[in-house]
């Protein structure tokens, strides 16, 4: 038998904090209203919605 033990991962560290997700969809909104591209914009509105549960 091994004297190894198994180590548990440590706990993950957010990568963003809820100001960073803030930030982001300010970011968003402001392209948004300067593409014309219907199908970027609704890429952009996707994204935007999905950043807005974070926070």
């Amino acid at each position: 038998m091994s004297d190894t033990t198994a180590k548990e991962p440590g706990r993950a560290r957010a990568l963003l904090s809820t100001a960073d997700f803030r930030l982001l969809r300010r970011a968003l909104e402001s392209h948004a209203k300067s593409t014309e591209d219907r199908e970027e914009l609704a890429k952009i509105n996707a994204l935007h919605h999905r950043l807005g549960t974070y926070t």
